[in-house]
């Protein structure tokens, strides 16, 4: 029995980059012999064990053959002759398709070290074509490793394209997709993520409703980069910056212009009543791609709410109340917070305004945090009094403290 370390702990170490999760192909063994070294069971399509004092993975080498459609779609061979040449050629990119024995020498059949060195994410073979989450897996990567300056090699792209025009990226079921878009939101860069699924064709099937965005023209005066494609492009990097690793903020950065694509071209470059206009398409993304409650609700407010909060310093006090109110935001005030993150997000997410200040985030947490303080067993209510008056004279005081946060007269 030997054993390998392989995937991203070894592509990341070349890289220089921290890499903690270390996994293993055992080449020359069986289940039986993993068991009797007391290893412990838990791959349920394929055998995978976990060492007995490390916990890491150890994967028996392994080949698959294509057997239907979609992720599912193969027919795996775990036995001792599988080789380790054959289990890294099933692997998704050269990159990925490294390994280095335990005395740390590096295993490298298919020029994934030069790409590292290139920059270029290259599929390891034809077989790329049978599992359309590879589509998906590399618009992540890109998310990933774009600040570093990586490209996607040509011959992938085409391929990907195929993969495409083939429908093959049609059997993608929602869970998966959900996991690896969640995923690419969490990457530094999430506009390569975009940029890549657009140009193989892929963003059309999977996500319509952002593939609608491109080429819808916006005021100029406004949004100096015109097309709301590319504004969601920079909105996602600007969430990426100011929450580091946060798919929800990034997916209501995604989403909150969804309304501009159903704006009459006739009415364009103007877009009224876009942040209205954009609920169903994201309840209808959302529904499709089994997105959870919490980052549909989160959507819906920032989609609803981002023109308020730009001009918040226009509302009224009572208005300020509502919308904190429609948020839940006295229940949940990490939902003002992210949606004041979001339009500073959407502020800043134009052509020449990335470092630009966004005053409305800071007051929306003040006049927030005022209102919150606000609590019933603090105004001294009468023992007799019932829930609708107590109710009432709650968002009286509440409303007397947003004002004295703004420094007006109750």
């Amino acid at each position: 029995m030997q054993r390998y370390l392989v995937g991203g702990s070894v592509r990341d170490r070349l890289l220089g980059r921290p890499h903690s999760d270390h996994d293993w192909v055992v080449v020359g063994s069986t289940p039986d012999a993993m068991l009797a070294a007391g290893y412990k069971p838990v791959g349920k399509d394929f055998p995978v064990f976990l060492h007995p004092r490390t916990g890491e993975e150890h994967a028996l080498a392994r080949t698959e053959r294509k057997s239907g459609h979609g992720y599912h779609g193969f027919v795996v061979h775990a036995a001792a002759d599988v080789t380790l040449e054959q289990d890294l050629e099933r692997r998704d990119f050269t990159i990925n398709a490294m390994a280095e024995d335990e005395h740390g020498h590096l295993i490298d059949p298919f020029g994934g070290q030069r790409d590292l060195d290139q920059r270029v994410l290259r599929h390891v073979s034809p077989a790329f074509a049978e599992d359309p989450v590879r589509i998906l897996r590399a618009a992540r990567f890109l998310a990933r490793f774009a600040p570093l300056g990586f490209r996607l090699a040509d011959e992938t792209l085409a391929l990907m394209k195929q993969m495409v025009q083939d429908g093959e990226v049609d059997f993608l079921v929602a869970e998966r997709t959900w996991q690896e878009l969640q995923r690419g939101l969490t990457e530094p860069q999430p506009s390569a993520m975009l940029r890549c699924l657009r140009a193989s064709g892929a963003l059309a099937r999977i996500l319509p409703e952002v593939d609608a965005l491109y080429g819808v023209e916006q005021r100029a005066e406004y949004h100096p980069e015109i097309d709301t494609g590319i504004h969601t492009e920079m909105v996602l990097d600007i969430c990426a910056r100011l929450a580091p690793g946060d798919a929800l903020v990034g997916f209501c950065g995604l989403t909150h212009d969804l309304g501009k694509a159903l704006t009459p071209i006739d009415v364009r470059p103007k877009h009224p009543g876009h942040e209205n206009n954009g609920l169903h398409p994201l309840r209808e993304l959302a529904r499709r791609l089994k997105v959870p409650a919490e980052y549909l609700a989160q959507a819906e407010i920032c989609c609803r709410e981002h023109l308020n909060v730009h001009r918040l310093d226009e509302l009224r006090n009572d208005t300020v109340l509502k919308l904190i109110e429609r948020s839940d935001g006295l229940r949940k005030p990490e939902r003002i917070a992210r949606l004041g993150l979001v339009c500073e997000a959407d502020k800043r997410g134009r052509l020449g305004l990335s470092e630009s200040d966004y005053p409305p985030r800071a007051e929306l947490d003040r006049l927030h945090a005022a209102a919150r303080k606000v609590q019933a067993r603090d105004l001294q209510l009468p023992a007799d009094i019932d829930g609708h008056e107590i109710g009432r004279r709650l968002r009286r005081a509440r409303l007397a403290a947003i004002a004295a946060a703004r420094g007006q007269d109750d």
